[in-house]
């Protein structure tokens, strides 16, 4: 086997032996280290330690690559240096006890043998044990048991064809690493305009720093890694309204974008880092309020109004850019001109030319209060009447005979709506739970005209005068 095969050299680096360093970050807890090294190698058969890899790397992806060189074993060493290991590990061996007077400084030193470290620690000094205490007494270590390691280690054996001093390329995936995008925005609602700066905050909790690397972000959750939270068709309070078809002026990695850091940076070994990646000015924004009621949803007082801020990822009028995923706080200037902070909310990786609502609140002022105002069984005739309101899904029809009376139901909604803003707004009130496993509900009436966004969801826009207030009223027919 290749571990019994004769050693005739070793190589082990001191200090930082980190060589020409790139980082290839994702969102999702990954990362790809590429360590290029210059190492002086003998001929034959070479053990090798490689310190300062990652504390969290996945040693079976580890790639190793030299010219005349094979690599015939390799051993990942995370048993770390600490004085508890350092103990442990001494259990058994002869060390020094060496003792300080507190009156006079001197210090005495007799031989002891290390017995135990468990909750305590237990030392043999000729015919007696003694616990070791704290204060002024200490222990002294020849030198490090073997196996432990001062920095994570890789250990090799490689198979050396030639002497002489070549680059040695190390390559490994490890976790602790990743990255998100939080965005600034600055909403001037006056002119309908929109600042926003984009800044990648880049993580490591690996406990290894990589000085002076070439950094590459990746955006979008790579095979392997943990899968982005899927988006719900709808969400009160924001999120991608609709997804672009535009490609962003970037760097494609497949189907990820990729986010190079202008030259070389250190990432400490325990970080978060914050590096600028987008500054936008003056793009188009507005601000929207919705309400989005459930089936059968009947409150007994008013409700907020869900405030959003909403604007493209398009080119010419939008950000004109791939958004990657992160969270976006927005703030807008008071009367003396200082931003304010008035909320914040996430976003999905966003492509470029996407529609963006932004849920950053819950109105003050403006407020709908839904009530069920009835709900009564109908006639098959007045069914029948009603069929050119019909709401179906899918092509398919068929004929279902039962051996019952048909029952259907008629539920009378209303949605008072105030405004105690010095302007008329205009909200958007959504009615869900249309389609519920009915497929075949019907709006009978609507004291407004609304739009059917799909077979469970129905939308009105009603603009509420300053001060003032507006009842809508909506009428739905159902099988149950």
């Amino acid at each position: 086997m290749a571990k019994d095969a004769p050693t005739q050299g070793s190589v082990v680096q001191p200090g930082n032996a980190q060589g020409d360093l790139s980082l290839t970050i994702y969102n999702n807890d990954l990362a790809l280290v590429q360590d290029i090294r210059s190492l002086t190698l003998p001929n034959g058969h070479v053990s090798l330690d490689l310190p300062d890899v990652s504390a969290r790397i996945r040693p079976e992806t580890v790639t190793i690559a030299a010219a005349n060189t094979s690599v015939i074993e390799q051993n990942f060493d995370y048993d770390l240096l600490s004085p508890q290991r350092l103990l442990d590990k001494s259990v058994g061996q002869d060390v020094s006890l060496v003792r300080t007077n507190p009156a006079t400084g001197a210090e005495t030193s007799e031989q002891a043998r290390v017995l135990a470290n468990n909750g305590g620690t237990l030392v043999q000094i000729g015919n007696r044990i003694e616990v070791l205490g704290q204060g002024n007494t200490r222990l002294v270590f020849p030198g490090l048991p073997e196996g432990l390691k001062a920095h994570p280690t890789l250990s090799v054996t490689l198979d050396s064809a030639a002497s002489g001093t070549r680059p040695l390329t190390l390559s490994y995936l490890s976790q602790g690493f990743g990255w998100k995008a939080d965005y600034v925005a600055l909403f001037d609602e006056a002119s309908g305009k929109i600042d926003v700066q984009g800044w990648v905050t880049l993580t490591n909790s690996t406990g290894t720093a990589f000085p002076h690397a070439r950094v590459l972000l990746v955006a979008g959750n790579v095979g392997g890694g943990e899968s982005e939270v899927p988006v719900r068709p709808f969400r009160p309070r924001g999120g991608l309204v609709k997804a672009g078809t535009q490609s962003a002026d970037r760097e494609q990695l497949g189907d990820y974008y990729v986010y190079p850091i202008d030259g070389r940076t250190s990432v400490a070994g325990i970080q978060q880092k914050q590096i600028g990646f987008l500054d936008v000015k003056g793009a188009q924004a507005a601000r929207a309020y919705v309400f989005n009621n459930g089936w059968m949803g009947s409150q007994d007082e008013a409700q907020s109004a869900t405030t959003q801020l909403r604007f493209t990822s398009a080119r010419g009028s939008g950000l004109g850019d791939a958004l990657p995923a992160g969270t976006v706080r927005v703030y807008m200037r008071d009367t003396r001109g200082q931003p304010q902070f008035i909320g914040e909310d996430n976003i999905g990786h966003t492509p470029m030319g996407s529609s963006v609502a932004l849920g950053i609140g819950s109105a003050f002022d403006v407020k709908v209060q839904p009530v069920v105002e009835g709900r009564d069984h109908i006639s098959s005739d007045e069914w029948e009447r009603v069929a050119s309101y019909r709401i179906t899904q899918g092509s398919n029809a068929r004929v279902v005979s039962v051996d019952r009376t048909a029952t259907f139901w008629r539920t009378r909604m209303s949605y008072r709506l105030t405004n105690a803003k010095a302007v008329p707004v205009t909200v958007e009130v959504t009615q869900d739970g249309l389609d519920n496993g009915w497929h075949d509900t019907r709006v009978s009436a609507e004291s407004i005209k609304g739009e059917q966004i799909n077979a469970d969801r129905r939308q009105w826009l009603v603009t509420v005068p300053a001060h003032g207030e507006v009842k809508l009223t909506a009428q739905f027919d159902t099988r149950y």
